[in-house]
Formats: structure tokens, C-alpha cells, sequence
């Protein structure tokens, strides 16, 4: 597209009825995620006119973060210093929550640290077996999965609250902290960019992906059939739920992943168990920084910090908890009547690990968060 037209069509744009245009890009929102229809945007060359429309529509942010999976359109967004002094702004000092997931979408995709990062630390600490990428609409069956499998004894990685802070990062630690990953398909995981970036970063840290089937009778295609064509579906939709565990089990034994973290559990009688391949002692990762406010921690930081404490049983039973919860626990203990909470946490620990909770361990625990919030 010519120069004068792309800006004859900007200034015919702008005289549009303000509705008509948010229809428009509602439309343009989801046709973005199509792969074709990316590369048709890149040499149609219509990124500068999306890039005007930002401060007006920041519906187009989003349309601009699903564009930036193709490469082309990444040079393009790249050469447009403006445009990225304008993320640069936003990733810091934006108040909107979602606008800053956007901005650091957008910023993962043009940026090729994450792709040095993915070799330089491939020899970081393990902390969990399995993490479980899914779109938050498929988020009750995904709950079960985790609750299933954590039961059996693997350390799973599972965001139910979507993450805050840089959305990114985050995610790129629990990938790089993860032997493998459950990624449950739908059409709305194919849609969601954020599912697409998780994805293609573990396919990136060439992580072993073992694909789960939640919608019935749905084909991948486009990036996600490129990434699980070649792969075995557990079908969860032709399966009763217990069944497709069974199957899912089967095939993460299949995958050898060591149990490093596993609860050391006497199995019961008739009983598949996943067998320690190389049991090592977890060790706190090197390269991971700490941040003062224990509010700021992820489920990274806490793991992190048990394990530096050598608090094993309780990293177990703490498995998807944040910084928050760190200290809304510790308050609870602190102000509830020991023997209620002995009975809850040792219900608790027994229910998800297998285990009864040490009370040297809790002690040690409780010490440990005050002397940090000292």
C-alpha cells in the first residue's frame, strides 16, 4: 500500500462514525488470529494505520499484539521507534492491568532475549513435574485435572488466578522450572495470544508436551496444529473423566519424567504408581531474585524460598501459592485456634500430599515468613 493512500485511508478512517470503528475492530480482533490473515496484514503494510488508531482505539493494541506473532509484522513494529518508546511507557507506568499484559505480550514477541534465555538456562532447578497451560474458559475442568494429578504426586504449575505484574516473566520462570507441559486444547486456547506465547515458549524450551482435548469434536489447526500435529490426544471429551486421567497418567509415565518432588508415597495395592526415575534433592535456583515484599513474590519466588529453607513437605503443600497467600496463611495460624488449624492443615497435607504435616516444619515455616517480613 502506497504512502498517500495509507494516509488517504487514515484520514477517511477517523471521520468514521467512532461505533462503526469498534465494531470493525471487534471483527478485526479475531480475524487477527488468523495466521493467513497476518501475512496478508504484512504485505498489505497496514501496521502504521493500526499504530495511528492506538491512542484513539486501544482495542487495537490487542489486534497489534495477535499480529506480532508474524514475523514480518515484528520488523515492521520494530522500525516504528515511536511506537515502541510508547510500550516501553506503557509496560512501566500504565495503570490498566490488562493494557500491561498487552504491552508485555507485544514487547515478548519483538524481542529475542527469551529466545537467548531459552538456551542459556536450560540447566536451571526443576521445581515442578508438569505445568498446565489452558485457556481461563476451560478453567473448572482444568482444576480437576491439577487437583487429579497433584493428588497422584507430581508437582504441577497451574495460574488459576491469572498472574499480575509482568505476565510474561512469569510465565517464562514456570516454563523454564517445568519437565513438562499438559497444554489443553480448545478453539479458545488457539485464540488466546497469551496461550499461543506459552506454548510456543515451551515448544521453544523444547519441553515434552503431552496435549489434552477439551472441546468436542474440535481440529486444531494454524500455529497449534503446528505445534501437536505430529502428537497422541488424551480425548477428555470421548472419555468418562477417569478414564482419560487413566490414559493421561499412562502417557506421563510414558514421558519418564523423574518425580525429583514427588511425595514419597506408599502406593496401595492394584495401584499404577509413577516410579522415582532420579530422585534428587530440590535445590533453590541460583538465579532467581527475591524480591523484599513477600506481597510481590510469585508461585516461583515462594517455591524458591522453601526449598532455600529446606521446607520440602511444605513447598509440597504450597505447590500454587504466591506471596499473598504466604502471609494471609501465616496470619490464620497466627490468630485461629491451634488445634482448628492443626486439624485443617494436617486434613489438608494429607488430601494433597499424601503426607502429615511435620510440626517442626510448620514451626520453621511460621519463623522463617516473620523473619522475612521483618
Amino acid at each position: 500500500m502506497k504512502q498517500e493512500n495509507l494516509d488517504h485511508c487514515s484520514v477517511v478512517l477517523f471521520k468514521i462514525d467512532p461505533q462503526l470503528i469498534l465494531e470493525y475492530s471487534a471483527g478485526f480482533v479475531s480475524l487477527s488470529k488468523n495466521d493467513s490473515m497476518q501475512q496478508k496484514a504484512a504485505d498489505a503494510n497496514i501496521i502504521p494505520l493500526l499504530i495511528e488508531m492506538c491512542d484513539e482505539y486501544p482495542m487495537t493494541f490487542d489486534i497489534l499484539w495477535a499480529l506480532s506473532f508474524n514475523t514480518d509484522i515484528q520488523q515492521q513494529l520494530r522500525s516504528n521507534k515511536s511506537f515502541m518508546v510508547k510500550l516501553a511507557h506503557l509496560e512501566e507506568d500504565s495503570g490498566n492491568q490488562q493494557m500491561r499484559k498487552i504491552t508485555n505480550g507485544i514487547l515478548w514477541n519483538l524481542e529475542s532475549n527469551h529466545k537467548e534465555r531459552a538456551t542459556s538456562e536450560t540447566n536451571d532447578v526443576m521445581m515442578f513435574d508438569i505445568m498446565i497451560s489452558y485457556s481461563h474458559k476451560d478453567k473448572v475442568l482444568c482444576k480437576q485435572l491439577y487437583e487429579e494429578l497433584a493428588r497422584a504426586g507430581y508437582r504441577v504449575w497451574i495460574d488459576f488466578d491469572q498472574m499480575h505484574g509482568n505476565v510474561m516473566d512469569a510465565m517464562a520462570q514456570a516454563i523454564e522450572r517445568s519437565r513438562a507441559i499438559i497444554i489443553c486444547i480448545s478453539e479458545e486456547y488457539r485464540r488466546s495470544n497469551y496461550c499461543r506465547a506459552e506454548a510456543h515458549y515451551a515448544f521453544q524450551r523444547q519441553l515434552r508436551i503431552v496435549p489434552v482435548l477439551l472441546q468436542k469434536s474440535y481440529k486444531p489447526d494454524g500455529w497449534l496444529l503446528f505445534l501437536i500435529g505430529q502428537l497422541l490426544y488424551v480425548d477428555f471429551t470421548k472419555n468418562e473423566f477417569p478414564r482419560a486421567m487413566e490414559i493421561l497418567v499412562k502417557e506421563l509415565k510414558a514421558l519418564v519424567i523423574p518425580e525429583t518432588y514427588v511425595a514419597r508415597v506408599q502406593p496401595k495395592k492394584d495401584t499404577d504408581t509413577v516410579r522415582p526415575v532420579a530422585p534428587v534433592s530440590p535445590t533453590p535456583s541460583p538465579s532467581l531474585i527475591l524480591p523484599d515484599n513477600i506481597l510481590e513474590w510469585t508461585q516461583i519466588h515462594v517455591q524458591d524460598w522453601l526449598i532455600g529453607h529446606n521446607l520440602v513437605q511444605m513447598s509440597r503443600l504450597l505447590a500454587n501459592c504466591d506471596g499473598s497467600s504466604l502471609i494471609y496463611l501465616n496470619e490464620f495460624i497466627k490468630n485461629c485456634e491451634p488445634q482448628q488449624v492443626l486439624k485443617l492443615l494436617q486434613e489438608d497435607s494429607v488430601r494433597r500430599t499424601k503426607e502429615s504435616l511435620s510440626l517442626v516444619e510448620l514451626a520453621c515455616f511460621r519463623s522463617g515468613i516473620d523473619r522475612q517480613k521483618q
